[in-house]
């Protein structure tokens, strides 16, 4: 397998027409923004709206990044605001209520909390690693949130087959967890 291609060569190839960069470009970010625009609280039609937004907006945008090596920052920062803007939509949010939105994504989680967020979720992500396809991807799937009907699409089983190896992936990944658990 090659090497993969780096950021500002992945936009580069995009913006040039070549849809295997798009492809590259999707299947490295697409993941983060799902889980950022559902960390914002939208429903998963509303989180695929915002992460469908942002990649309009990079299209748009192809051209003038100013440092396309950050196209993925680039990509979360658009899929945030594109999640905000549905919410200020969807409550019909007056102008003040706007700017504590604002302060609330800037917010910083207590340290101690965060450590401890981001050990879990590496050791969770380790042990998911672990598992044999196609457990794997559809554990990375069942994180951004796919439907049965897309995930049968993309890992080319019928949709019928989706859910019960999805619960046989699951119930796998929760015994490696519970054996990781007991060990420690």
């Amino acid at each position: 397998m090659p090497d993969p291609r780096e950021p500002a060569e992945l936009v580069t190839a995009a913006a040039e027409d070549d849809r295997t960069a798009w492809d590259e470009l999707e299947a490295r970010y697409g993941p983060r923004m799902w889980a950022v625009a559902r960390a914002s609280g939208l429903s998963p039609s509303d989180a695929a709206d915002a992460v469908q937004g942002a990649w309009l907006r990079l299209l748009q945008n192809l051209h003038t990044l100013r440092d396309p090596a950050k196209v993925g920052g680039w990509l979360m920062t658009t899929v945030r605001r594109e999640a905000h803007a549905f919410l200020r939509k969807r409550h019909d949010v007056s102008p003040l209520d706007q700017d504590v939105l604002s302060l609330e994504a800037v917010d910083e989680p207590d340290p101690a909390s965060a450590v401890l967020e981001a050990d879990g979720r590496r050791l969770l992500w380790k042990q998911v690693s672990a598992l044999h396809e196609p457990c794997r991807t559809i554990i990375q799937l069942v994180a951004i949130d796919l439907g049965n009907r897309q995930m049968a699409a993309r890992l080319g089983m019928p949709v019928g087959s989706v859910g019960p190896t999805k619960a046989r992936c699951l119930e796998k990944l929760r015994t490696l967890i519970s054996s990781q658990e007991t060990a420690q």
